[in-house]
């Protein structure tokens, strides 16, 4: 949820129809930043005028159904690159002009600490009685709304395979502590350590003299328990290959040791 993978959101009844596509006025069709508030709830900052922000405020007490589509793409390019889909399903609700507001634009600007959501929790407006918290925008147009989405069910398929899960365990659930990161990480990888990313292949057992010879060797993602990198086989498919840390790492610091000790590991 707080990685750089792209979102989009669908709300029954507010679909683009041909040659009557549905964008805001900022041009987007995405919320420009998500997190997890401590409750559980997906907090999105989506653009005023978009037809989320529109259905949200029109709605007020009744429920809103909406479903938010996550892709997740390697930020390596490479044949086969999407790494993930993820799906959460659930009730969509403007958040309310107030102390909440604050707290919430305060904790996505801190997850989300570029441009206008640096200011993001310095200028918050109602745009009328009980409305929806946006930010100003020129000439005094609401920029942004703050809408909160109650989750009711949520999907994941990716690497790891796929699941379901329950609203309780989405809540609880807390980001990698690499996922800031992650995407500058592997392509510095990519880029400055290529042959000691390619070198990992001396670790695959009875593929490692296929591996090593064969395609390239590319960074797929990195967590706190270890890197994935993808392969070429014999039959010139791709493969990905898990290499696991000693122990998971709390950061940065940590990784580059466990980076070390991994590439130490090959060569010896």
């Amino acid at each position: 949820m707080e990685s750089k993978a792209t979102a989009s959101l669908t709300i029954p009844g507010t679909e683009a129809r041909p040659g009557n596509e549905a964008r805001d006025d900022l041009g987007t069709d995405g919320p420009a930043a998500r997190t997890v508030a401590p409750d559980g709830d997906v907090l999105l900052l989506v653009p005023g005028g978009s037809p989320a922000a529109r259905a949200a405020g029109y709605a007020r007490d009744d429920e809103l159904t909406c479903v938010m589509e996550i892709t997740d793409v390697a930020p390596v390019a490479m044949p086969h690159r999407i790494r993930g889909r993820a799906r959460v399903a659930g009730w969509l609700t403007p958040v309310p002009c107030g102390e909440w507001t604050r707290a919430a634009a305060a904790l996505l600007a801190e997850r989300h600490p570029v441009g206008e959501l640096l200011a993001l929790d310095h200028a918050m407006r109602p745009p009328g009685p009980g409305g929806p918290a946006a930010g100003i925008g020129p000439a005094g147009r609401a920029a942004w709304t703050l809408l909160r989405l109650e989750v009711g069910e949520a999907y994941v398929d990716d690497l790891w395979g796929a699941d379901t899960v329950e609203p309780d365990d989405f809540a609880t659930a807390t980001p990698d502590p690499l996922v800031r990161h992650e995407a500058d990480l592997l392509q510095h990888l990519h880029a400055a350590h290529g042959e000691q990313v390619r070198g990992l292949c001396a670790l695959l057992g009875d593929r490692s003299a296929m591996a090593c010879t064969r395609g390239p060797a590319t960074p797929v993602a990195l967590d706190r328990f270890g890197l994935r990198v993808r392969f070429t086989d014999e039959a010139d498919r791709p493969f990905d290959a898990r290499f696991d840390f000693p122990e998971p790492v709390r950061g940065v610091s940590e990784l580059r040791r466990a980076m070390h000790a991994l590439f130490d590991a090959a060569t010896g």
